[in-house]
């Protein structure tokens, strides 16, 4: 969850779009959301008994050091139990710096509020997918470069303007990014497919 400062009022909370809610039961899936101030967030996390692991957009790396740290101890559990993590926006941004990438601010407004055609490079999720290149929506500003990807993370969705990373698997644990936003396009169902493929195997 992202934290958010509250209006009229001196305190932090956690939020979460209502649509991960919506996209998530309608695949009869229970969300379970992850406080960022836990004293404890491995013990939590064992607690629930998690499926998958969704690490969700907003705000930048750096913003609040108290979901920076949470996130980085969900990724270390996810891996530790092998479980599948799935970053979105700013969640794949997360990954890719976790494996020692790099994201870079875009000098343009190309990604921004601005759906656009993506390449699928990797042959067995183009086969998945049964098709090559898919049209996505786009509300970041920070992008990942070729060049600035992690370690042992493979892009699998190119920008076909631009060639940045879209998407991007790991190479030998059940971690997957995307820089779009599928839970707001819950009429695509390719990205339906691919999300609940990468999160619970479905």
């Amino acid at each position: 969850t992202r934290i958010v400062n509250a209006q009229e009022y001196e305190e932090k909370r956690d939020a979460l779009s209502q649509d991960w809610v919506e996209f998530l039961e309608m695949e009869n899936i229970i969300p379970i959301l992850i406080p960022n101030n836990l004293s404890n967030i491995p013990l939590f996390l064992k607690e629930i008994n998690l499926d998958g692991i969704i690490l969700s957009g907003g705000d930048n790396i750096g913003d609040d050091n108290e979901r920076d740290n949470t996130e980085k101890q969900i990724i270390e559990f996810g891996i530790s139990k092998k479980i599948p993590i799935f970053g979105v926006c700013r969640g794949m941004q997360v990954l890719n710096k976790f494996f020692k990438g790099k994201i870079v601010s875009s000098k343009n407004n190309d990604h921004v509020k601005k759906d656009h055609e993506i390449i699928i490079s990797d042959k067995k999720i183009s086969d998945f997918l049964n098709q090559d290149q898919i049209i996505v929506n786009s509300f970041h500003k920070n992008i990942i470069k070729f060049e600035d990807v992690g370690e042992s993370l493979n892009p699998f969705a190119i920008h076909k303007s631009d060639d940045t990373v879209e998407g991007f698997t790991h190479k030998e644990l059940p971690i997957t990014g995307v820089m779009w936003h599928p839970e707001r396009d819950q009429n695509f169902p390719l990205l339906k497919k691919l999300i609940l493929n990468k999160i619970l195997g479905q």
